[in-house]
């Protein structure tokens, strides 16, 4: 599984603790973890994937599969188990990289960040 995730909030969950309910959070993390998978699923498309490599079989997997809540819905996770999507992410010897998840998780960390700013203050 492709995984990209935020390490090293301890500050920022005392922060949180502090001056925001727990619940305020939780909906930021999934909302905005429901954003990214929206925005992985439209770019797993036909696109993206320019130089023939489009089946459909990522893009479905992400939409099905592709997010779940843990840590007592204090973190995100969007993915896919596809075993090719590393290859179509960061590339091969033989392939150039098609990237899927990284523009998406550019846009959506730092709205995130916006919304865990709002919270914290």
């Amino acid at each position: 599984m492709v995984k990209i995730s935020f390490k090293g909030l301890d500050k920022l969950e005392k922060k949180l603790i502090q001056n925001a309910k727990m619940e305020d959070v939780k909906k930021v993390v999934r909302d905005n973890g429901l954003v990214l998978q929206g925005n992985v699923v439209k770019n797993a498309g036909e696109t993206t994937f320019s130089k023939g490599y489009f089946t459909g079989n990522l893009k479905q997997d992400v939409a099905g599969n592709g997010f779940k809540l843990s840590n007592g819905g204090l973190t995100a996770k969007v993915g896919t188990s596809v075993e090719y999507a590393p290859s179509l992410e960061y590339g091969t010897r033989y392939m150039e990289a098609e990237p899927f998840l990284k523009d998406p998780f550019e846009q959506t960390k730092n709205e995130f960040k916006a919304d865990i700013d709002k919270l914290a203050k």
